[in-house]
């Protein structure tokens, strides 16, 4: 039996005030999507199926590179990660899975670990190995790189700390490991950028040789921090290189934060779509560069974008499409849990708008080469307000039609603030 930290009843006498109102906003959307041909309850149930990873580092406060500022009630250990995972479940109904860092979240009892999980109504999603800062007692540093640097010894450490994060996924139900590195240069001259390449590749190909057969690995790219004037995977055309050259178990990861400006993200999407090698996201929103913030808090019409792309391929059946969806974001100013539960509901939200774009009318007008009401076309659906969707969908789960006033009812921040001791350090680092 699934245990909760929040009592359902709790969660139902907040329902209870706000039932009414939905009652007669769904009946009113329902009402003005089916003059649209839309069914909404088609549209509710796909919302209802779809969840997003939520990331255990996630749920601790961030920081930037200055500093850090804890607050009240931060998880001591990965099993206090899972009780703030499992509440956002609890109040969300979208976040069914746990995504591990290690050596973060190293346990010595996985299967201890498996089943604490199991018993919140968590899984285990991706596994993220950690070659970007060094560990107590480790031999080798990563200060000048891990998988691409020109010390083999270092490098070798580098792919053991990767099949070890296999071992434990397999231990753990997982069926995928996401790689990211920070190697990379910070001057001109300092580093060959071929010969890195190239030792990341035969790394790589070590990892990948010990991947299960029912497993992916997911390669990251990222443009710059902490290597700022080179990175060794920088952009998704390295990344999609990386992919063709490991084999058909790899597959690009995209991040939302992780472009230039005004990049075409959705763009970038679409190609790795078309060529079989986009393996998934992770969600978050950046105002200048990969700055972590909360998905859809900045630029919302993006992350509709690039859902438009995800729910095109969905509904024309691309091949070998099963992308893999994860929040990864710094929360320094807000609650984690209020953050990753407001983010998981705008994956929700983008991916529902996504779903009632005319798609017939669409194409008819992209083959008219008429801008104008294409453009038009997809401002209708992203305009549409599908709250009452979401919101049922959470009620008729066990959710919360309101998560966050809900959560805030609840005293549950308080509670645990009382049960772990308070972190004084403000230490700088991006979580």
């Amino acid at each position: 039996m699934t245990q909760t930290k929040i009592p359902a009843e709790l969660i139902a006498a907040v329902n209870d005030k706000r039932r009414a109102a939905l009652d007669a906003d769904y009946a009113a959307l329902g009402e003005h999507l089916s003059r649209r041909g839309i069914d909404i309850e088609a549209v509710k149930a796909k919302v209802a199926g779809y969840g997003v990873a939520v990331p255990s580092w996630g749920v601790g406060t961030g920081g930037t590179r200055f500093a850090r500022f804890p607050g009240p009630g931060e998880p001591r250990h990965i099993f206090d990660k899972l009780d703030d995972c499992g509440v956002i479940q609890q109040m969300t109904r979208a976040t069914p899975t746990v995504s591990l860092h290690i050596p973060w979240d190293k346990v010595d009892d996985i299967a201890g670990l498996k089943a604490y999980g199991e018993s919140l109504g968590l899984g285990f999603d991706a596994m993220n190995s950690n070659t970007f800062q060094d560990q107590p007692g480790q031999a080798h540093s990563y200060k000048y790189g891990s998988l691409s640097h020109a010390d083999a010894a270092t490098r070798a450490q580098a792919v053991e700390h990767n099949i070890e994060c296999i071992e434990i996924g397999r231990a753990l139900g997982s069926k995928a490991l996401t790689v990211w590195i920070g190697d990379g240069s910070n001057f001109p001259g300092q580093s060959n950028f071929t010969r890195a390449f190239e030792r990341y590749l035969d790394s790589m190909k070590a990892i990948y040789a010990r991947l299960p057969e029912d497993w992916r690995v997911f390669t990251e790219h990222k443009m710059f921090e902490p290597a700022f004037y080179s990175t060794v995977v920088q952009d998704w055309g390295t990344n999609y290189l990386i992919a063709q050259e490991l084999g058909p178990k790899a597959f690009c990861l995209v991040d939302l934060g992780h472009h230039a400006p005004n990049t075409n993200i959705e763009m970038i999407v679409a190609r790795l779509i078309q060529f079989g090698k986009l393996g998934g996201f992770h969600f978050n929103d950046s105002k200048y560069g990969d700055d972590d913030l909360d998905t859809g808090s900045v630029d919302p019409y993006r992350l509709f974008l690039v859902f438009n792309e995800l729910v095109d391929a969905e509904t024309r059946g691309a091949a070998g499409f099963d992308p893999a969806h994860m929040l990864d974001q710094s929360h320094n100013v807000t609650d984690p849990i209020e953050s990753l539960m407001v983010s998981a509901m705008e994956v929700q939200r983008a991916y529902a708008q996504a779903l009632l774009v005319d798609r017939e009318a669409l194409a008819g007008l992209q083959e008219a080469n008429d801008a104008l009401m294409a453009s038009q076309t997809l401002k209708q659906a992203f305009r549409t307000d599908v709250e009452p969707i979401l919101a049922m969908a959470r009620l008729e789960a066990g959710g919360a039609i309101a998560p966050v006033a809900a959560y805030r009812a609840s005293g549950y921040r308080a509670t645990v603030a009382a049960e772990r001791p308070a972190v004084t350090g403000s230490g700088g680092g991006i979580v």
